[in-house]
Protein backbone atom coordinates (compact mmCIF):
# COMPACT_ATOMS: atom_id res chain seq x y z
CA UNK A 1 0.00 0.00 0.00
CA UNK A 2 1.44 3.40 -0.95
CA UNK A 3 1.89 6.14 1.59
CA UNK A 4 -0.83 8.15 -0.16
CA UNK A 5 -3.45 5.65 0.93
CA UNK A 6 -2.34 4.60 4.42
CA UNK A 7 -5.24 3.73 6.72
CA UNK A 8 -5.43 5.53 10.04
CA UNK A 9 -7.35 4.49 13.14
CA UNK A 10 -10.79 6.12 13.31
CA UNK A 11 -11.69 8.31 16.23
CA UNK A 12 -13.77 6.71 18.89
CA UNK A 13 -17.39 7.66 19.63
CA UNK A 14 -17.66 11.33 20.39
CA UNK A 15 -13.94 11.82 19.77
CA UNK A 16 -12.07 13.77 17.15
CA UNK A 17 -8.45 14.18 16.23
CA UNK A 18 -9.13 17.91 16.53
CA UNK A 19 -9.65 19.19 20.06
CA UNK A 20 -11.44 22.42 20.83
CA UNK A 21 -8.33 24.55 20.49
CA UNK A 22 -7.39 22.85 17.22
CA UNK A 23 -10.62 23.59 15.40
CA UNK A 24 -11.62 26.53 13.27
CA UNK A 25 -15.07 27.96 13.91
CA UNK A 26 -17.55 25.85 11.92
CA UNK A 27 -20.59 27.06 9.99
CA UNK A 28 -19.31 30.63 9.72
CA UNK A 29 -19.27 30.93 5.94
CA UNK A 30 -21.68 30.26 3.13
CA UNK A 31 -20.97 30.16 -0.59
CA UNK A 32 -21.21 33.96 -0.86
CA UNK A 33 -18.66 34.45 1.93
CA UNK A 34 -16.13 32.17 0.26
CA UNK A 35 -16.64 33.91 -3.09
CA UNK A 36 -16.06 37.28 -1.40
CA UNK A 37 -12.67 36.14 -0.08
CA UNK A 38 -11.62 34.64 -3.40
CA UNK A 39 -12.67 37.50 -5.69
CA UNK A 40 -11.18 39.99 -3.23
CA UNK A 41 -7.88 38.10 -3.42
CA UNK A 42 -7.96 38.38 -7.22
CA UNK A 43 -8.31 42.18 -6.80
CA UNK A 44 -10.03 42.75 -10.18
CA UNK A 45 -9.68 46.53 -10.14
CA UNK A 46 -5.94 46.24 -9.51
CA UNK A 47 -5.62 43.80 -12.40
CA UNK A 48 -7.51 46.10 -14.74
CA UNK A 49 -5.47 49.15 -13.79
CA UNK A 50 -2.06 47.51 -13.44
CA UNK A 51 -1.77 44.44 -15.68
CA UNK A 52 -4.10 45.01 -18.64
CA UNK A 53 -2.32 48.12 -20.01
CA UNK A 54 1.01 46.27 -19.87
CA UNK A 55 -0.51 43.24 -21.62
CA UNK A 56 -1.84 45.54 -24.35
CA UNK A 57 1.40 47.42 -25.02
CA UNK A 58 3.97 44.65 -24.55
CA UNK A 59 1.65 41.77 -25.47
CA UNK A 60 -0.90 41.24 -28.19
CA UNK A 61 -2.58 44.65 -28.34
CA UNK A 62 -6.32 44.56 -28.94
CA UNK A 63 -6.37 40.80 -28.27
CA UNK A 64 -5.24 41.18 -24.65
CA UNK A 65 -8.82 40.54 -23.41
CA UNK A 66 -8.74 37.26 -25.32
CA UNK A 67 -5.63 36.28 -23.35
CA UNK A 68 -7.57 36.88 -20.13
CA UNK A 69 -10.42 34.73 -21.41
CA UNK A 70 -8.00 31.94 -22.40
CA UNK A 71 -6.32 31.99 -18.97
CA UNK A 72 -9.71 31.88 -17.27
CA UNK A 73 -10.79 28.88 -19.33
CA UNK A 74 -7.61 26.97 -18.39
CA UNK A 75 -8.27 27.67 -14.70
CA UNK A 76 -11.93 26.70 -15.10
CA UNK A 77 -10.80 23.32 -16.44
CA UNK A 78 -8.41 23.03 -13.48
CA UNK A 79 -11.36 23.72 -11.19
CA UNK A 80 -13.14 20.56 -12.39
CA UNK A 81 -10.59 18.21 -10.81
CA UNK A 82 -10.10 20.59 -7.88
CA UNK A 83 -13.83 20.48 -7.13
CA UNK A 84 -13.93 16.68 -7.47
CA UNK A 85 -11.14 16.37 -4.89
CA UNK A 86 -12.96 18.71 -2.51
CA UNK A 87 -15.62 16.02 -2.09
CA UNK A 88 -12.93 13.74 -0.65
CA UNK A 89 -10.95 16.22 1.45
CA UNK A 90 -12.28 19.06 3.61
CA UNK A 91 -9.16 20.56 5.15
CA UNK A 92 -8.07 24.15 5.58
CA UNK A 93 -4.72 23.10 4.07
CA UNK A 94 -6.52 22.73 0.72
CA UNK A 95 -3.72 22.37 -1.83
CA UNK A 96 -1.37 20.32 0.30
CA UNK A 97 -4.21 18.20 1.68
CA UNK A 98 -5.22 17.34 -1.90
CA UNK A 99 -1.64 16.54 -2.91
CA UNK A 100 -1.15 14.58 0.31
CA UNK A 101 -4.21 12.44 -0.41
CA UNK A 102 -3.19 11.77 -4.01
CA UNK A 103 0.61 11.64 -3.98
CA UNK A 104 1.50 11.00 -0.35
CA UNK A 105 2.52 12.81 2.80
CA UNK A 106 5.98 13.86 1.61
CA UNK A 107 4.86 15.65 -1.60
CA UNK A 108 1.93 17.02 0.40
CA UNK A 109 4.20 18.72 2.92
CA UNK A 110 6.42 20.04 0.11
CA UNK A 111 3.34 21.52 -1.53
CA UNK A 112 2.31 23.06 1.78
CA UNK A 113 5.52 25.07 2.04
CA UNK A 114 5.28 26.25 -1.58
CA UNK A 115 1.67 27.33 -1.02
CA UNK A 116 2.63 29.16 2.15
CA UNK A 117 5.48 30.85 0.28
CA UNK A 118 3.01 32.00 -2.38
CA UNK A 119 0.49 33.48 0.04
CA UNK A 120 3.12 35.24 2.13
CA UNK A 121 4.77 36.61 -1.02
CA UNK A 122 1.60 37.99 -2.57
CA UNK A 123 0.61 39.69 0.67
CA UNK A 124 4.04 41.30 0.88
CA UNK A 125 3.68 42.47 -2.71
CA UNK A 126 0.31 44.06 -1.97
CA UNK A 127 1.66 45.82 1.12
CA UNK A 128 4.24 47.51 -1.11
CA UNK A 129 1.71 48.53 -3.76
CA UNK A 130 -0.80 49.72 -1.15
CA UNK A 131 1.78 51.79 0.70
CA UNK A 132 3.07 53.49 -2.44
CA UNK A 133 -0.39 54.20 -3.85
CA UNK A 134 -1.76 55.46 -0.53
CA UNK A 135 1.24 57.76 -0.02
CA UNK A 136 0.76 59.41 -3.41
CA UNK A 137 -3.04 59.46 -3.42
CA UNK A 138 -3.62 60.78 0.10
CA UNK A 139 -0.89 63.39 -0.23
CA UNK A 140 -2.26 64.66 -3.56
CA UNK A 141 -5.92 64.67 -2.51
CA UNK A 142 -5.81 65.38 1.23
CA UNK A 143 -2.36 66.87 1.80
CA UNK A 144 -1.33 64.18 4.31
CA UNK A 145 2.31 63.37 3.65
CA UNK A 146 3.40 60.01 5.03
CA UNK A 147 6.02 57.57 3.76
CA UNK A 148 4.84 54.41 1.96
CA UNK A 149 5.93 52.21 4.83
CA UNK A 150 3.81 54.21 7.29
CA UNK A 151 0.67 53.53 5.25
CA UNK A 152 1.69 49.90 4.88
CA UNK A 153 2.01 49.55 8.65
CA UNK A 154 -1.36 51.26 9.22
CA UNK A 155 -2.95 48.69 6.91
CA UNK A 156 -0.96 45.97 8.71
CA UNK A 157 -2.57 46.86 12.05
CA UNK A 158 -6.11 46.83 10.65
CA UNK A 159 -5.58 43.59 8.73
CA UNK A 160 -4.18 41.84 11.81
CA UNK A 161 -7.13 43.00 13.92
CA UNK A 162 -9.70 41.77 11.39
CA UNK A 163 -7.92 38.46 10.86
CA UNK A 164 -8.17 37.47 14.54
CA UNK A 165 -11.89 38.21 14.63
CA UNK A 166 -14.47 35.74 13.40
CA UNK A 167 -13.95 34.84 9.74
CA UNK A 168 -17.46 35.98 8.81
CA UNK A 169 -16.62 39.51 9.99
CA UNK A 170 -13.75 39.58 7.52
CA UNK A 171 -16.05 38.19 4.83
CA UNK A 172 -18.55 41.01 5.40
CA UNK A 173 -15.83 43.64 5.13
CA UNK A 174 -14.48 42.02 1.97
CA UNK A 175 -17.97 41.64 0.55
CA UNK A 176 -18.67 45.35 0.82
CA UNK A 177 -15.31 46.35 -0.67
CA UNK A 178 -15.51 43.78 -3.45
CA UNK A 179 -19.07 44.66 -4.41
CA UNK A 180 -18.18 48.32 -4.80
CA UNK A 181 -15.21 47.71 -7.08
CA UNK A 182 -17.03 45.09 -9.15
CA UNK A 183 -19.97 47.44 -9.69
CA UNK A 184 -17.63 50.23 -10.78
CA UNK A 185 -15.98 47.94 -13.36
CA UNK A 186 -19.33 46.69 -14.62
CA UNK A 187 -20.58 50.26 -15.05
CA UNK A 188 -17.65 51.07 -17.34
CA UNK A 189 -18.02 47.82 -19.28
CA UNK A 190 -21.78 48.06 -19.75
CA UNK A 191 -21.75 51.72 -20.78
CA UNK A 192 -18.96 51.26 -23.32
CA UNK A 193 -20.48 48.10 -24.79
CA UNK A 194 -24.00 49.54 -24.96
CA UNK A 195 -22.63 52.53 -26.87
CA UNK A 196 -21.03 50.13 -29.36
CA UNK A 197 -17.46 50.80 -28.34
CA UNK A 198 -15.18 53.55 -29.56
CA UNK A 199 -14.01 54.70 -32.98
CA UNK A 200 -13.60 51.16 -34.34
CA UNK A 201 -16.68 49.63 -32.75
CA UNK A 202 -16.66 46.55 -30.54
CA UNK A 203 -14.63 44.48 -33.04
CA UNK A 204 -14.97 41.13 -31.19
CA UNK A 205 -12.99 39.26 -33.86
CA UNK A 206 -9.98 41.53 -33.29
CA UNK A 207 -10.17 40.73 -29.59
CA UNK A 208 -11.27 37.15 -29.14
CA UNK A 209 -10.37 35.21 -32.31
CA UNK A 210 -7.68 32.56 -31.61
CA UNK A 211 -5.36 33.80 -34.36
CA UNK A 212 -5.33 37.28 -32.82
CA UNK A 213 -4.82 35.97 -29.29
CA UNK A 214 -1.84 33.86 -30.40
CA UNK A 215 -0.38 36.51 -32.72
CA UNK A 216 3.36 36.76 -32.14
CA UNK A 217 3.50 33.23 -30.72
CA UNK A 218 3.89 31.93 -27.18
CA UNK A 219 7.57 32.86 -27.26
CA UNK A 220 6.67 36.42 -28.26
CA UNK A 221 3.88 38.94 -27.68
CA UNK A 222 1.12 36.36 -27.12
CA UNK A 223 3.18 34.76 -24.38
CA UNK A 224 3.69 38.11 -22.67
CA UNK A 225 -0.06 38.83 -22.65
CA UNK A 226 -0.89 35.35 -21.35
CA UNK A 227 1.75 35.59 -18.61
CA UNK A 228 0.21 38.83 -17.31
CA UNK A 229 -3.27 37.31 -17.63
CA UNK A 230 -2.40 34.27 -15.50
CA UNK A 231 -0.75 36.59 -12.97
CA UNK A 232 -4.05 38.44 -12.54
CA UNK A 233 -5.96 35.34 -11.40
CA UNK A 234 -3.96 34.49 -8.29
CA UNK A 235 -6.21 33.89 -5.29
CA UNK A 236 -9.10 32.11 -6.99
CA UNK A 237 -7.90 28.73 -5.73
CA UNK A 238 -8.46 29.64 -2.06
CA UNK A 239 -12.03 28.30 -1.95
CA UNK A 240 -11.06 24.98 -0.34
CA UNK A 241 -9.07 26.75 2.39
CA UNK A 242 -12.36 27.69 4.04
CA UNK A 243 -13.91 24.20 3.81
CA UNK A 244 -13.82 23.59 7.58
CA UNK A 245 -15.60 26.89 8.23
CA UNK A 246 -18.47 26.35 5.80
CA UNK A 247 -21.91 24.98 6.50
CA UNK A 248 -21.73 22.27 3.82
CA UNK A 249 -18.17 21.95 2.43
CA UNK A 250 -18.93 19.22 -0.11
CA UNK A 251 -21.43 21.51 -1.78
CA UNK A 252 -20.06 24.94 -0.89
CA UNK A 253 -16.48 24.48 -2.12
CA UNK A 254 -17.28 23.24 -5.65
CA UNK A 255 -20.06 25.80 -6.16
CA UNK A 256 -17.90 28.62 -4.79
CA UNK A 257 -14.97 27.55 -6.98
CA UNK A 258 -16.96 27.56 -10.21
CA UNK A 259 -18.74 30.78 -9.22
CA UNK A 260 -15.52 32.60 -8.35
CA UNK A 261 -13.58 31.49 -11.44
CA UNK A 262 -16.53 32.23 -13.72
CA UNK A 263 -17.13 35.65 -12.19
CA UNK A 264 -13.46 36.65 -12.34
CA UNK A 265 -13.10 35.43 -15.93
CA UNK A 266 -16.17 37.28 -17.18
CA UNK A 267 -15.24 40.41 -15.28
CA UNK A 268 -11.65 40.45 -16.58
CA UNK A 269 -12.57 39.60 -20.18
CA UNK A 270 -15.54 41.96 -20.50
CA UNK A 271 -13.95 44.92 -18.72
CA UNK A 272 -10.68 44.67 -20.65
CA UNK A 273 -12.71 44.34 -23.88
CA UNK A 274 -14.53 47.56 -22.98
CA UNK A 275 -11.18 49.27 -22.35
CA UNK A 276 -9.78 48.14 -25.70
CA UNK A 277 -12.87 48.97 -27.73
CA UNK A 278 -13.35 52.27 -25.89
CA UNK A 279 -9.86 53.38 -26.88
CA UNK A 280 -10.21 51.97 -30.41
CA UNK A 281 -8.89 48.56 -31.45
CA UNK A 282 -6.81 49.89 -34.34
CA UNK A 283 -4.92 52.41 -32.22
CA UNK A 284 -5.19 50.86 -28.74
CA UNK A 285 -1.44 50.39 -28.29
CA UNK A 286 -0.60 54.00 -29.20
CA UNK A 287 -3.48 55.35 -27.07
CA UNK A 288 -2.46 53.23 -24.10
CA UNK A 289 1.15 54.41 -24.36
CA UNK A 290 0.08 58.05 -24.60
CA UNK A 291 -2.34 57.90 -21.67
CA UNK A 292 -0.03 55.93 -19.35
CA UNK A 293 3.17 57.90 -20.01
CA UNK A 294 4.72 60.14 -17.38
CA UNK A 295 7.50 62.47 -18.54
CA UNK A 296 7.82 60.42 -21.70
CA UNK A 297 8.06 57.05 -19.94
CA UNK A 298 5.36 54.63 -21.24
CA UNK A 299 3.33 52.64 -18.71
CA UNK A 300 4.64 54.71 -15.83
CA UNK A 301 1.02 55.28 -14.70
CA UNK A 302 -1.03 52.42 -16.22
CA UNK A 303 -4.05 53.06 -14.00
CA UNK A 304 -4.81 56.19 -16.01
CA UNK A 305 -5.89 54.02 -18.97
CA UNK A 306 -8.98 52.66 -17.21
CA UNK A 307 -9.62 56.00 -15.53
CA UNK A 308 -9.50 57.72 -18.92
CA UNK A 309 -12.08 55.32 -20.40
CA UNK A 310 -14.31 55.78 -17.33
CA UNK A 311 -14.02 59.56 -17.58
CA UNK A 312 -14.81 59.60 -21.31
CA UNK A 313 -17.76 57.22 -21.32
CA UNK A 314 -19.26 57.59 -17.83
CA UNK A 315 -17.94 60.71 -16.13
CA UNK A 316 -15.16 62.14 -14.04
CA UNK A 317 -16.94 61.12 -10.86
CA UNK A 318 -16.43 57.43 -11.60
CA UNK A 319 -12.77 57.92 -12.49
CA UNK A 320 -12.27 59.71 -9.15
CA UNK A 321 -14.15 56.98 -7.28
CA UNK A 322 -12.06 54.28 -8.96
CA UNK A 323 -8.84 55.97 -7.93
CA UNK A 324 -9.90 55.42 -4.30
CA UNK A 325 -11.39 51.99 -4.93
CA UNK A 326 -7.98 50.74 -6.07
CA UNK A 327 -6.85 51.29 -2.49
CA UNK A 328 -9.84 49.41 -1.07
CA UNK A 329 -9.21 46.62 -3.59
CA UNK A 330 -5.63 46.29 -2.40
CA UNK A 331 -6.76 46.30 1.23
CA UNK A 332 -9.28 43.57 0.48
CA UNK A 333 -6.48 41.51 -1.07
CA UNK A 334 -4.33 42.03 2.04
CA UNK A 335 -7.06 40.67 4.28
CA UNK A 336 -7.84 37.75 1.98
CA UNK A 337 -4.23 36.57 1.78
CA UNK A 338 -3.71 37.16 5.49
CA UNK A 339 -6.53 34.69 6.13
CA UNK A 340 -5.11 32.19 3.62
CA UNK A 341 -1.58 32.23 5.06
CA UNK A 342 -2.84 32.08 8.66
CA UNK A 343 -4.87 28.96 7.87
CA UNK A 344 -1.88 27.29 6.25
CA UNK A 345 0.19 27.92 9.38
CA UNK A 346 -2.70 26.54 11.45
CA UNK A 347 -3.07 23.38 9.39
CA UNK A 348 0.68 22.68 9.36
CA UNK A 349 0.79 23.12 13.13
CA UNK A 350 -2.19 20.84 13.66
CA UNK A 351 -0.52 18.13 11.57
CA UNK A 352 2.72 18.43 13.55
CA UNK A 353 4.78 19.62 10.59
CA UNK A 354 5.33 22.99 12.27
CA UNK A 355 5.38 23.44 16.08
CA UNK A 356 2.02 22.56 17.60
CA UNK A 357 1.53 26.08 18.92
CA UNK A 358 0.45 27.09 15.41
CA UNK A 359 -2.73 25.02 15.76
CA UNK A 360 -4.16 27.31 18.43
CA UNK A 361 -7.36 29.27 17.79
CA UNK A 362 -8.90 32.00 19.91
CA UNK A 363 -12.39 31.87 21.40
CA UNK A 364 -13.80 33.22 18.13
CA UNK A 365 -12.39 30.24 16.24
CA UNK A 366 -9.77 32.26 14.35
CA UNK A 367 -6.23 30.85 13.88
CA UNK A 368 -4.66 33.52 16.03
CA UNK A 369 -1.08 32.16 16.15
CA UNK A 370 -1.06 31.70 12.38
CA UNK A 371 -2.34 35.24 11.94
CA UNK A 372 0.36 36.59 14.26
CA UNK A 373 3.07 34.64 12.41
CA UNK A 374 1.88 35.95 9.05
CA UNK A 375 1.81 39.52 10.36
CA UNK A 376 5.23 39.21 12.00
CA UNK A 377 6.81 38.15 8.69
CA UNK A 378 5.07 40.99 6.86
CA UNK A 379 6.20 43.58 9.41
CA UNK A 380 9.79 42.36 9.25
CA UNK A 381 9.94 42.57 5.45
CA UNK A 382 8.29 46.02 5.36
CA UNK A 383 10.83 47.33 7.88
CA UNK A 384 13.78 45.80 6.01
CA UNK A 385 12.67 47.20 2.66
CA UNK A 386 12.09 50.62 4.20
CA UNK A 387 15.45 50.61 6.01
CA UNK A 388 17.33 49.59 2.86
CA UNK A 389 15.47 52.16 0.76
CA UNK A 390 14.02 49.57 -1.63
CA UNK A 391 11.23 50.78 -3.90
CA UNK A 392 7.80 49.54 -2.71
CA UNK A 393 6.56 48.97 -6.27
CA UNK A 394 9.60 48.16 -8.42
CA UNK A 395 11.07 45.87 -5.77
CA UNK A 396 8.57 44.77 -3.14
CA UNK A 397 5.52 44.52 -5.40
CA UNK A 398 7.01 43.22 -8.65
CA UNK A 399 9.48 40.80 -7.08
CA UNK A 400 7.08 39.11 -4.71
CA UNK A 401 4.02 39.11 -6.98
CA UNK A 402 6.00 37.36 -9.71
CA UNK A 403 7.27 34.80 -7.19
CA UNK A 404 3.76 34.18 -5.86
CA UNK A 405 2.21 33.61 -9.28
CA UNK A 406 4.83 31.05 -10.29
CA UNK A 407 4.54 29.22 -6.96
CA UNK A 408 0.75 28.94 -7.24
CA UNK A 409 0.90 27.58 -10.81
CA UNK A 410 3.47 24.96 -9.78
CA UNK A 411 1.20 23.85 -6.94
CA UNK A 412 -1.85 23.73 -9.24
CA UNK A 413 0.03 21.34 -11.53
CA UNK A 414 0.79 19.07 -8.55
CA UNK A 415 -2.87 19.17 -7.51
CA UNK A 416 -4.00 18.11 -10.99
CA UNK A 417 -1.54 15.19 -10.94
CA UNK A 418 -2.78 14.24 -7.46
CA UNK A 419 -6.41 14.19 -8.64
CA UNK A 420 -5.58 11.72 -11.41
CA UNK A 421 -3.51 9.45 -9.16
CA UNK A 422 -6.08 9.43 -6.35
CA UNK A 423 -9.08 8.59 -8.50
CA UNK A 424 -7.19 5.91 -10.41
CA UNK A 425 -6.50 4.22 -7.06
CA UNK A 426 -10.04 4.81 -5.77
CA UNK A 427 -12.22 4.91 -8.90
CA UNK A 428 -15.57 4.34 -7.22
CA UNK A 429 -18.01 7.04 -8.36
CA UNK A 430 -15.33 8.86 -10.36
CA UNK A 431 -16.32 10.48 -13.64
CA UNK A 432 -13.81 10.32 -16.48
CA UNK A 433 -14.13 14.02 -17.37
CA UNK A 434 -13.83 15.25 -13.78
CA UNK A 435 -11.00 13.01 -12.65
CA UNK A 436 -8.95 12.29 -15.76
CA UNK A 437 -9.64 14.35 -18.89
CA UNK A 438 -10.04 17.75 -17.24
CA UNK A 439 -7.00 17.31 -14.94
CA UNK A 440 -4.88 16.19 -17.92
CA UNK A 441 -5.94 19.23 -19.92
CA UNK A 442 -5.23 21.50 -16.96
CA UNK A 443 -1.74 20.01 -16.54
CA UNK A 444 -0.97 20.88 -20.15
CA UNK A 445 -2.43 24.39 -19.87
CA UNK A 446 -0.77 25.10 -16.54
CA UNK A 447 2.58 23.76 -17.73
CA UNK A 448 2.40 26.25 -20.61
CA UNK A 449 1.51 28.96 -18.10
CA UNK A 450 4.48 28.04 -15.89
CA UNK A 451 6.82 28.23 -18.89
CA UNK A 452 5.41 31.60 -19.94
CA UNK A 453 5.73 33.00 -16.43
CA UNK A 454 9.33 31.80 -16.06
CA UNK A 455 10.41 32.85 -19.54
CA UNK A 456 8.83 36.30 -19.13
CA UNK A 457 9.68 36.69 -15.45
CA UNK A 458 12.03 39.55 -16.19
CA UNK A 459 9.03 41.54 -17.42
CA UNK A 460 6.72 40.42 -14.62
CA UNK A 461 9.19 41.15 -11.82
CA UNK A 462 11.40 43.80 -13.37
CA UNK A 463 14.51 41.64 -12.89
CA UNK A 464 16.18 42.21 -16.25
CA UNK A 465 19.77 41.20 -16.86
CA UNK A 466 22.06 43.96 -18.08
CA UNK A 467 22.17 44.22 -21.86
CA UNK A 468 19.09 42.06 -22.46
CA UNK A 469 15.66 43.01 -23.86
CA UNK A 470 12.90 41.11 -22.00
CA UNK A 471 10.30 42.02 -24.63
CA UNK A 472 12.13 40.00 -27.27
CA UNK A 473 14.35 37.61 -25.24
CA UNK A 474 13.08 34.81 -23.05
CA UNK A 475 14.70 34.22 -19.64
CA UNK A 476 16.40 37.64 -19.70
CA UNK A 477 16.92 37.36 -15.93
CA UNK A 478 19.46 38.85 -13.59
CA UNK A 479 20.62 37.03 -10.43
CA UNK A 480 17.65 38.31 -8.42
CA UNK A 481 15.29 37.06 -11.09
CA UNK A 482 16.82 33.59 -11.14
CA UNK A 483 16.66 33.43 -7.34
CA UNK A 484 12.95 34.24 -7.39
CA UNK A 485 12.21 31.81 -10.25
CA UNK A 486 14.00 28.93 -8.57
CA UNK A 487 12.62 29.65 -5.08
CA UNK A 488 9.36 27.62 -5.42
CA UNK A 489 11.27 24.56 -6.61
CA UNK A 490 13.89 24.85 -3.86
CA UNK A 491 11.16 25.27 -1.22
CA UNK A 492 9.31 22.25 -2.65
CA UNK A 493 12.39 20.04 -2.23
CA UNK A 494 13.13 21.38 1.26
CA UNK A 495 9.50 20.92 2.26
CA UNK A 496 9.53 17.32 1.05
CA UNK A 497 12.61 16.72 3.17
CA UNK A 498 10.83 18.13 6.22
CA UNK A 499 7.80 16.02 5.38
CA UNK A 500 9.91 12.86 5.28
CA UNK A 501 11.46 13.64 8.67
CA UNK A 502 8.20 14.63 10.35
CA UNK A 503 6.38 11.60 8.95
CA UNK A 504 8.80 9.34 10.79
CA UNK A 505 8.63 11.36 14.01
CA UNK A 506 4.93 12.22 14.30
CA UNK A 507 2.21 9.76 15.20
CA UNK A 508 -0.07 8.59 12.41
CA UNK A 509 -3.11 10.26 13.97
CA UNK A 510 -1.60 13.75 13.68
CA UNK A 511 -0.12 13.31 10.22
CA UNK A 512 -3.46 11.93 9.00
CA UNK A 513 -4.76 15.47 9.16
CA UNK A 514 -2.80 16.23 6.01
CA UNK A 515 -4.99 13.96 3.90
CA UNK A 516 -8.41 14.21 5.55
Amino acid sequence: MSEAHVSFPPAGPGESRRSGEEKLAPNRLGIAGIVFFVVAAAAPLVGMTGAVPVAIVLGNGAAAPGAYLAAGLVLLVFSVGYAAMSHKVANTGAFFAFVGRGLGIVPGVGTAFVSLLAYLAIQLAIFGFFGALAAGQVDAELGIDLAWWAWALIAWVVVLALSVLQVDIGAKVLGLLMATEVVSLLIVAVVVLIQGGGPDGLAPLDTFSPDKILAGGLAGSAGIALAFAFASYIGFEATAIYAEETKDPKRAVPVATYTAVGLITVLFAVTSWAMVSGLGTDSVVDRTVAISSVEGVPLADPAQVLFSVANQYVGGWLAELMSWLVLSSLFAGLLAFQNSAARYFFSLGRAGVLPRTFDRTNRRGAPVVGALATSAIAALVIVVFAATDKDPVLNLFYWFSGLAVLAIVVVEILVSVAVIVHFRAEPEGAKVWNTLVAPLLSIVGLAVAAYLIMSRFALLAGTVAEGKDPTTQAFALDSTGWTLVLAPFVVLVLGMGIGAVRRRQENAEAIADLVT
